[in-house]
Protein backbone atom coordinates (compact mmCIF):
# COMPACT_ATOMS: atom_id res chain seq x y z
CA UNK A 1 0.00 0.00 0.00
CA UNK A 2 1.41 3.48 -1.33
CA UNK A 3 2.09 5.73 1.59
CA UNK A 4 -0.31 8.64 0.39
CA UNK A 5 -3.31 5.97 0.42
CA UNK A 6 -1.99 5.43 4.26
CA UNK A 7 -2.32 9.24 4.97
CA UNK A 8 -5.52 9.20 3.45
CA UNK A 9 -6.77 6.29 5.41
CA UNK A 10 -5.46 7.91 8.76
CA UNK A 11 -6.69 11.29 8.04
CA UNK A 12 -10.04 9.88 7.12
CA UNK A 13 -10.58 7.55 9.99
CA UNK A 14 -9.08 10.77 12.39
CA UNK A 15 -12.14 12.61 10.55
CA UNK A 16 -14.21 9.96 11.38
CA UNK A 17 -13.45 10.09 15.05
CA UNK A 18 -13.82 13.82 15.30
CA UNK A 19 -17.05 13.76 13.97
CA UNK A 20 -18.71 10.99 15.94
CA UNK A 21 -17.36 12.66 19.28
CA UNK A 22 -18.84 16.11 18.54
CA UNK A 23 -21.80 14.79 17.07
CA UNK A 24 -22.74 12.06 19.88
CA UNK A 25 -21.54 14.25 22.26
CA UNK A 26 -24.23 14.69 25.74
CA UNK A 27 -24.47 18.48 24.12
CA UNK A 28 -25.41 17.57 20.51
CA UNK A 29 -27.80 14.56 21.98
CA UNK A 30 -29.82 17.09 24.53
CA UNK A 31 -30.06 19.82 21.50
CA UNK A 32 -30.81 18.07 18.56
CA UNK A 33 -33.58 15.57 21.23
CA UNK A 34 -35.10 18.57 22.21
CA UNK A 35 -35.82 20.45 18.91
CA UNK A 36 -38.27 17.37 18.30
CA UNK A 37 -40.41 17.54 21.40
CA UNK A 38 -43.15 20.64 20.96
CA UNK A 39 -42.61 23.26 23.50
CA UNK A 40 -45.94 23.91 25.45
CA UNK A 41 -47.02 25.93 28.40
CA UNK A 42 -47.79 24.10 31.22
CA UNK A 43 -51.78 24.33 31.17
CA UNK A 44 -51.75 22.38 27.65
CA UNK A 45 -49.51 19.87 29.17
CA UNK A 46 -51.47 16.36 28.43
CA UNK A 47 -50.85 13.65 30.70
CA UNK A 48 -48.37 10.98 29.66
CA UNK A 49 -46.74 12.67 26.45
CA UNK A 50 -43.19 13.38 26.29
CA UNK A 51 -43.23 17.40 26.25
CA UNK A 52 -40.80 20.19 26.95
CA UNK A 53 -41.17 23.26 28.72
CA UNK A 54 -39.13 26.91 28.56
CA UNK A 55 -39.58 29.28 31.61
CA UNK A 56 -37.52 30.16 34.69
CA UNK A 57 -36.19 28.23 37.50
CA UNK A 58 -37.27 28.85 40.78
CA UNK A 59 -36.27 27.04 44.31
CA UNK A 60 -38.83 24.97 46.09
CA UNK A 61 -36.87 24.79 49.41
CA UNK A 62 -33.86 26.52 50.41
CA UNK A 63 -31.41 26.82 46.97
CA UNK A 64 -27.58 25.30 47.10
CA UNK A 65 -24.77 27.57 47.04
CA UNK A 66 -22.14 27.21 44.25
CA UNK A 67 -18.90 25.60 45.51
CA UNK A 68 -16.53 28.87 44.07
CA UNK A 69 -19.29 31.31 42.82
CA UNK A 70 -21.47 31.32 46.02
CA UNK A 71 -24.39 32.09 43.78
CA UNK A 72 -28.04 30.22 44.75
CA UNK A 73 -29.07 27.68 42.35
CA UNK A 74 -30.94 24.19 42.03
CA UNK A 75 -28.72 22.69 40.04
CA UNK A 76 -24.66 22.87 39.59
CA UNK A 77 -21.90 20.74 38.09
CA UNK A 78 -18.20 21.02 38.83
CA UNK A 79 -15.11 19.62 37.50
CA UNK A 80 -11.30 20.18 38.80
CA UNK A 81 -9.09 18.48 36.62
CA UNK A 82 -5.14 18.11 36.34
CA UNK A 83 -2.59 18.71 34.02
CA UNK A 84 -0.21 15.08 33.87
CA UNK A 85 2.69 14.18 32.04
CA UNK A 86 3.29 10.34 30.90
CA UNK A 87 6.48 10.64 28.98
CA UNK A 88 6.22 12.58 25.66
CA UNK A 89 2.44 13.12 26.08
CA UNK A 90 0.45 14.69 28.58
CA UNK A 91 -3.30 14.80 29.58
CA UNK A 92 -6.06 16.30 31.75
CA UNK A 93 -6.53 14.19 34.58
CA UNK A 94 -10.15 14.57 36.86
CA UNK A 95 -9.67 15.01 40.23
CA UNK A 96 -13.20 16.02 41.43
CA UNK A 97 -16.91 15.98 39.35
CA UNK A 98 -19.41 16.40 41.28
CA UNK A 99 -23.40 17.57 40.32
CA UNK A 100 -26.33 18.26 43.28
CA UNK A 101 -29.45 19.26 42.81
CA UNK A 102 -33.14 19.60 43.91
CA UNK A 103 -36.63 19.30 43.19
CA UNK A 104 -37.26 22.68 41.87
CA UNK A 105 -40.24 24.81 39.86
CA UNK A 106 -40.26 25.95 36.10
CA UNK A 107 -42.35 28.82 35.68
CA UNK A 108 -43.74 30.06 32.38
CA UNK A 109 -45.67 33.08 32.42
CA UNK A 110 -48.17 32.42 35.89
CA UNK A 111 -47.54 28.45 35.77
CA UNK A 112 -45.86 26.32 37.40
CA UNK A 113 -44.02 22.89 36.70
CA UNK A 114 -42.26 20.61 39.06
CA UNK A 115 -39.76 19.02 38.22
CA UNK A 116 -38.05 16.20 40.62
CA UNK A 117 -34.05 14.74 39.44
CA UNK A 118 -33.03 11.78 41.07
CA UNK A 119 -29.58 9.87 41.40
CA UNK A 120 -30.48 6.35 42.08
CA UNK A 121 -31.80 4.99 39.90
CA UNK A 122 -30.56 8.24 37.98
CA UNK A 123 -33.66 9.55 36.28
CA UNK A 124 -32.73 12.41 34.18
CA UNK A 125 -29.52 13.72 31.33
CA UNK A 126 -28.53 17.60 31.99
CA UNK A 127 -26.28 19.98 30.42
CA UNK A 128 -25.34 23.25 31.97
CA UNK A 129 -23.45 26.04 30.28
CA UNK A 130 -20.05 26.68 32.04
CA UNK A 131 -19.97 29.77 32.85
CA UNK A 132 -17.28 29.92 35.58
CA UNK A 133 -13.84 28.72 35.29
CA UNK A 134 -10.58 29.41 37.30
CA UNK A 135 -7.33 27.86 36.54
CA UNK A 136 -3.14 27.95 37.86
CA UNK A 137 -0.10 26.86 36.91
CA UNK A 138 3.39 27.13 37.02
CA UNK A 139 3.28 31.08 36.21
CA UNK A 140 -0.23 31.20 37.90
CA UNK A 141 -0.72 31.36 41.05
CA UNK A 142 -4.07 30.44 42.06
CA UNK A 143 -6.24 33.04 43.77
CA UNK A 144 -7.11 33.10 47.41
CA UNK A 145 -11.17 32.04 46.13
CA UNK A 146 -9.61 29.03 44.27
CA UNK A 147 -6.99 27.71 46.89
CA UNK A 148 -9.58 27.88 49.33
CA UNK A 149 -12.07 25.90 47.15
CA UNK A 150 -9.38 23.14 46.32
CA UNK A 151 -8.48 22.80 50.38
CA UNK A 152 -12.32 22.12 50.42
CA UNK A 153 -11.77 19.47 48.54
CA UNK A 154 -8.35 18.49 49.92
CA UNK A 155 -6.25 19.50 46.79
CA UNK A 156 -2.97 21.09 47.52
CA UNK A 157 -2.31 23.14 44.63
CA UNK A 158 1.73 22.67 45.02
CA UNK A 159 3.53 19.53 43.76
CA UNK A 160 6.22 18.41 46.62
CA UNK A 161 8.73 20.68 45.48
CA UNK A 162 6.86 23.93 45.93
CA UNK A 163 5.97 24.48 42.52
CA UNK A 164 2.38 25.28 41.30
CA UNK A 165 0.49 22.39 40.11
CA UNK A 166 -1.27 23.08 36.72
CA UNK A 167 -5.20 22.96 37.70
CA UNK A 168 -8.42 23.87 35.83
CA UNK A 169 -11.96 24.41 37.33
CA UNK A 170 -15.49 24.77 35.56
CA UNK A 171 -18.83 25.41 37.15
CA UNK A 172 -21.96 25.51 35.45
CA UNK A 173 -25.58 26.01 37.51
CA UNK A 174 -28.99 27.09 37.03
CA UNK A 175 -29.66 29.92 38.91
CA UNK A 176 -32.95 31.18 40.60
CA UNK A 177 -34.68 33.00 38.00
CA UNK A 178 -32.38 31.65 35.21
CA UNK A 179 -34.20 30.52 32.05
CA UNK A 180 -34.41 26.90 31.56
CA UNK A 181 -35.23 24.20 29.49
CA UNK A 182 -36.82 20.24 30.56
CA UNK A 183 -38.25 17.82 28.80
CA UNK A 184 -39.96 14.80 29.72
CA UNK A 185 -43.15 12.47 30.54
CA UNK A 186 -46.30 14.98 31.49
CA UNK A 187 -48.27 13.90 34.91
CA UNK A 188 -50.88 16.04 36.88
CA UNK A 189 -50.01 16.12 40.63
CA UNK A 190 -52.90 16.80 43.10
CA UNK A 191 -51.03 19.55 45.51
CA UNK A 192 -50.82 18.17 49.52
CA UNK A 193 -49.97 21.88 50.31
CA UNK A 194 -51.23 25.28 48.61
CA UNK A 195 -48.13 27.18 46.56
CA UNK A 196 -48.24 30.59 47.38
CA UNK A 197 -49.53 33.01 44.59
CA UNK A 198 -50.68 29.33 42.45
CA UNK A 199 -54.14 29.43 42.37
CA UNK A 200 -54.76 25.68 41.31
CA UNK A 201 -55.20 22.06 43.19
CA UNK A 202 -52.87 20.47 40.76
CA UNK A 203 -49.48 20.94 39.30
CA UNK A 204 -48.02 19.52 36.12
CA UNK A 205 -44.53 17.57 36.86
CA UNK A 206 -42.65 16.31 33.74
CA UNK A 207 -41.46 12.91 34.56
CA UNK A 208 -39.31 10.01 33.25
CA UNK A 209 -39.67 6.18 32.41
CA UNK A 210 -37.27 3.25 31.62
CA UNK A 211 -36.90 4.78 28.16
CA UNK A 212 -37.05 8.54 28.43
CA UNK A 213 -35.16 10.27 30.59
CA UNK A 214 -36.13 13.92 32.27
CA UNK A 215 -33.87 16.17 30.30
CA UNK A 216 -32.20 19.53 31.61
CA UNK A 217 -30.23 22.46 29.51
CA UNK A 218 -29.68 25.82 30.05
CA UNK A 219 -28.49 25.96 26.44
CA UNK A 220 -29.34 29.45 25.22
CA UNK A 221 -29.75 27.57 21.22
CA UNK A 222 -32.14 25.31 22.74
CA UNK A 223 -34.40 28.25 24.68
CA UNK A 224 -33.92 30.35 20.90
CA UNK A 225 -35.08 27.60 19.03
CA UNK A 226 -38.79 26.82 21.28
CA UNK A 227 -41.91 26.12 19.45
Amino acid sequence: MSEPIIIAIVLTVFGIIVFCSYYFSKKNVIIRTLAKIPNKPASSLKTNELSKVTGKALHVKEPLTAPFSIRKCVFYQIIIEQKVSTGKSSSWKTLIKEERFQEFFVQTKTEFVIIKPQEHPKNYSCHLVKDKDQSSGAFNDPTPQFESLLKRYNIDPQTFFGFNKRLRYKEGIIAIGEEITVAGIAKWKTLSEPIPEYPYSKIATLESTDKQKIIITDLPEVHKNKR
